[in-house]
């Protein structure tokens, strides 16, 4: 992957490449020559991608708690 050509965007996907590459830990400043982004951004991308995985971490798919709760009430009704 280098830097971009004439006309094209950064795509959620190959963001997603760049950030995984400094996840790995590769220099910041390697990845910024070579991609031709600079640092600033490169850094944005990093705390967007940890900020986003803690918010899916944090989020409840399903409580059995209130399940089990929803269920005994309709039973009681």
């Amino acid at each position: 992957m280098g830097p971009l050509g004439q006309g094209q965007r950064w795509t959620a996907a190959r963001k997603r490449g760049v950030v995984l590459r400094l996840f790995r830990g590769e220099p910041l400043d390697l990845v910024s020559r070579e991609l031709g982004v600079e640092l600033y951004r490169l850094e944005q991308w990093r705390e967007d991608a940890l900020a986003g995985m803690e918010e899916a971490l944090k989020a409840r798919n399903g409580d059995p708690i209130k399940a089990e709760l929803d269920t005994a009430i309709r039973a009681m009704k």
